[in-house]
This record gives structure tokens, C-alpha cells and sequence, in this order.
């Protein structure tokens, strides 16, 4: 008989990286399978075992092996698979024949379905049947790696999910959605996904339904995007999470993390339920406390109470979407028009007049068409929508400063994110404060908590706690024509904000 990893190398043998790419999904390493099956708690008698997008069967089978090795194993376990792969039928079926023998040898009952049909579209059929919400059989235990693949809203499946209110950026939520869905109470769930559902207004009704039904108790960090599907080169940074179909929440949450697949070395700690899951965020964002700085840089920003609502200021995205006005853009400035910013235009803090050798323009026509693109010129702290993964922080800002430029209006490129008070520039030192803050090593730690990827967007930068109108101000006066290097804006954030835990 051929063990897991035999049989997921062998399909991953007969098959194209692009191929499994085109589904979306990638086989889960035995190593992951089998703490990811650690997770789950003492199980029931009789074991219904769920798994949306078997693949070859590596999860639900290292699930049932857990199960079996225990002396207080179940009476009996079925397992339902989900497939619509026909590449991949003989592999899974022969992981379900394996776990037929190995139930049979443990003298436990075992009953394996495999349905070869679509997921979503069947679960989505059998939680709209009225029968459903009859007391009846659910699922214990669900286990998954779902595909990933962002959702056309315009789909046929989309209207359908959204017909059962079932609202989702990415088919990997459907399949956890619909997972927790058909679980029983007091069943389990463990998945590995992408962390992207951590934070953000796309995955926002997942989440906070998510949060709603299920009880989370463990979240697992991969410190490198490249180990956890490293021989597929996926890159996509991936967490492993545990929770319970249950309302009641537990004190804390155990938060690990490890260099690649030696679990056995992983870092344990445990966050307090609230720090994770800030008890007052409708949008009910997740911080990932990962170690002791983070946990102090989470302590740290506590000390700041105030909110962009309490300072009366706003953060939007820039207006100028260019590919939208390119008959309109130019090079260089010329009279009739008004300057254009980009990402490369950030320098030491501040916004520099031009990039001569780069390839973007610097200035755009000011007409009756692109008049509602503009801000009247003043001080506005920008900062970039992108970053890559080198650098070395995830919030970068700069300070728009007038005086550099002579233009009665200015646009600010959709990469950017600009704050403004009511739509309207900012006062100097307030705008060389907040800027000075945003620089901080304390925000970027605090940043990283709840979000897993390159993007900053405005509704992140929204959640974020920020000083006192007089300490930004107090901190505007530390900020001459360059921001200062990185070691001064941490001693002078110390100094504002200090760190007792040192």
C-alpha cells in the first residue's frame, strides 16, 4: 500500500504546476496534513469526517490516522470527499481504500463517500433544502485546503451564493463558509488558507460571520510565504486555523508559528480572545500576535486613543485612475497643468517635484473633465497602496509640502492614499506628524498584526489608533524639510509612547 506522500508525489508527478494552478488548488503536504489533524480536540463516537476539495485524500486520511491512534478512538468514522478532479479519481481513491483497511484493522466501523460533483453547488443546494434546518446528521469534523480563485460577481455560482447570503471575495471562503455551515454543533473545523480574510473590506461578511458561528482557538503562522506549498511555489502566505461550532469564546487564543513544516520547533503563545478579536471592531479585524514584540507593539498602540473620527480627519484613495485619463497626462508640468503624484515620487518623507528619468508623468491638463480629480494644494500626508515584499515597511507616507510645488490644485494618483479634514488640505506640523508617526517601527509592527499581504488600503489605515491631535502636533515640530532617519522617529515615538515591557 502507498503511503500519503507516495501518493500526492505521484500526482504531482503526472501533472503541470499550471494545471493545478488553473483550479486553484494545490495538494497538502503530508507534514501539514498531519498537524493540522493535531488540532482537532477529543471527538465524538461516531465521526462524520467533511473534506470539500480532497484532492488525493492526504487531509481526511491523516485526520482519520489521528483519530485511530488514540486509545479512546471512535466506534466508528465516515468520511465524505468532495472531488471534481477525474486526474486525480484514482489517487483518491485509493487513499480511501487505505483508510477502509486501516479501520477495519482497528475494528472500527468505516463508511467512505466520494462524490464526484461540484462543492459548492451541492452544499449550497442542501443548505437551501428546508429539510436542512431538521435536526439531523451533520458533520463533525470539516478539514480542508480549498482552492483559490477570486469570485466573478457576474457567475452563475456568485448569484447563487449571494442568493443564500453568502457574500465572498474568493472561492476559498465559499468553502470554509459552506464547511462551518454543514458542521454540527460543537463540530470542528481546521483550514489552511490564505491569510487575506484577516483584514479588509472584502472579506469583511465572511469574517464577521465567521466570528459570529465559530469559536477560534488556534491560528498557526508560516515566517516564510515560500515553505508551506513550497515544491508548487506558491507563494501566497498561507495560516492554519482551528475553530468550534459553538458560541461560547474561549479566554485566549493559542497563536503559533514556525520557519517552514518543523512544527515540532514551532513558537506557542496565547493572546488573549480580545486582543485577537478587538471586542469593539464591527469589522471584527484579526490580530495575529505572533511573538512577545508584537504582543508589545499591540500594547504599545493601546496607549494611543484616539481614532481618524476624533481627530476629524479622513484617509481616501488618490482620484487619478491614469490609464482612465491618458490623454491627459504629460511628462512634464507645462502651463494648464497641475501636478501628478506617484508612489515614485516619494523621497526622504516628502513628495519631490519631478522623477525626470522614470517612465511616469508628473503633471496632468487641469480642464472641466478632470477638474473633480484634483485637491486644492496644501499639506496632505500620502502613502503607498503597494509595497513590495523587500521592503522593509508595509506603511510608508510622505508629506505633500506646497511650498515644493507652484500649482493652485494637485492630483494624487489612485496608488496613493492621502488624509485630508473634510476633504480639505492639512495644517504643516500636523501633516509632518502624522506622517512622522505612520514611519514609526511601532506602526509597522502593529500593521503587520492583522494584515498579511503588500496592500495598504485606506479602510486599514481607518482601523489604526492614532495620538492625540497634540501629540501629532508635538511630533509635527520634530520634522524640519526631511524626515528624520529611522532610528530618531523610533527614539521620538518612544518618548511619546514609551515601552514599559523593554
Amino acid at each position: 500500500m502507498y503511503t500519503l506522500d507516495q501518493i500526492r508525489k505521484s500526482f504531482n508527478g503526472s501533472t503541470s504546476r499550471a494545471d493545478r494552478s488553473e483550479i486553484g488548488q494545490f495538494l497538502t503536504p503530508v507534514a501539514i496534513a498531519k498537524f493540522m489533524s493535531s488540532m482537532f480536540e477529543a471527538a465524538p463516537r461516531r465521526v462524520r469526517i467533511l473534506d470539500p476539495g480532497a484532492g488525493t485524500g492526504v487531509l481526511f486520511a491523516a485526520c482519520l490516522e489521528t483519530l485511530i491512534s488514540k486509545a479512546d478512538h471512535p466506534e466508528s468514522i465516515e468520511v465524505v470527499a468532495y472531488e471534481t478532479d477525474s486526474a486525480v479519481m484514482p489517487y483518491l481513491e485509493e487513499t480511501m481504500e487505505r483508510c477502509r483497511s486501516l479501520c477495519v484493522s482497528g475494528g472500527i466501523d468505516f463508511h467512505g463517500i466520494i462524490r464526484a460533483e461540484d462543492f459548492v453547488s451541492a452544499a449550497t443546494t442542501e443548505i437551501n433544502d428546508p429539510l436542512f434546518h431538521i435536526p439531523g446528521v451533520r458533520f463533525t469534523h470539516a478539514i480542508l485546503n480549498p482552492p483559490y480563485k477570486k469570485m466573478n460577481s457576474r457567475t452563475a455560482m456568485s448569484k447563487m451564493l449571494y442568493s443564500s447570503g453568502i457574500e465572498v471575495a474568493n472561492l476559498y471562503a465559499v468553502f470554509v463558509w459552506l464547511s462551518m455551515l454543514l458542521l454540527e454543533q460543537g463540530g470542528q473545523l481546521v483550514a489552511i488558507t490564505p491569510r487575506s480574510f484577516c483584514n479588509g473590506p472584502y472579506f469583511r461578511k465572511f469574517r464577521t460571520t465567521f466570528m459570529r458561528m465559530m469559536s477560534l482557538k488556534r491560528i498557526h503562522l508560516f515566517e516564510s510565504r515560500k515553505k508551506a506549498f513550497g515544491d508548487d511555489n506558491v507563494l501566497q502566505e498561507n495560516v492554519i486555523y482551528h475553530a468550534g461550532r459553538e458560541s461560547q469564546k474561549p479566554e485566549s487564543i493559542l497563536i503559533s508559528s514556525s520557519g517552514g513544516l518543523d512544527f515540532d520547533k514551532a513558537r506557542l503563545l496565547a493572546v488573549p480572545y480580545s486582543r485577537v478579536i478587538h471586542p469593539r471592531d464591527r469589522d471584527m479585524f484579526v490580530h495575529l500576535d505572533a511573538n512577545e514584540t508584537e504582543v508589545c507593539a499591540s500594547e504599545r498602540m493601546e496607549c494611543l486613543g484616539s481614532s481618524l473620527g476624533d481627530l476629524g480627519l479622513s484617509v481616501s484613495t488618490g482620484r487619478v485612475v491614469d490609464f482612465r485619463a491618458r490623454e491627459h497626462l504629460r511628462q512634464t508640468p507645462q502651463p494648464g497643468t497641475v501636478p501628478l503624484i506617484y508612489p515614485c515620487h516619494f523621497s526622504d518623507g516628502f513628495i519631490k517635484r519631478s522623477v525626470e528619468a522614470g517612465r511616469k508623468p508628473n503633471a496632468i491638463r487641469l480642464t472641466a473633465e478632470t477638474s473633480t480629480l484634483f485637491v486644492e494644494s496644501g499639506f496632505y500626508v500620502l502613502t503607498k497602496r503597494f509595497s513590495s515584499k523587500e521592503q522593509r515597511r508595509r506603511v510608508m507616507a510622505a508629506v505633500f509640502d506646497p511650498a515644493r510645488f507652484d500649482a493652485s490644485f494637485v492630483g494624487f494618483e489612485n496608488h496613493l492614499n492621502y488624509y485630508h479634514e473634510g476633504g480639505r488640505c492639512l495644517q504643516a506640523d500636523l501633516a509632518k506628524g502624522l506622517a512622522l508617526y505612520l514611519n514609526s517601527t511601532m506602526v509597522d509592527r502593529y500593521f503587520r498584526l492583522f494584515s498579511g499581504h503588500t496592500q495598504v488600503n485606506a479602510a486599514d489605515l481607518r482601523k489604526m489608533p492614532y495620538p492625540t491631535r497634540e501629540q501629532i502636533l508635538r511630533l509635527g515640530r520634530a520634522v524640519d524639510d526631511a524626515m528624520p532617519d529611522q532610528e530618531t522617529i523610533d527614539v521620538i515615538m518612544e518618548k511619546e509612547c514609551p515601552n514599559h515591557g523593554k
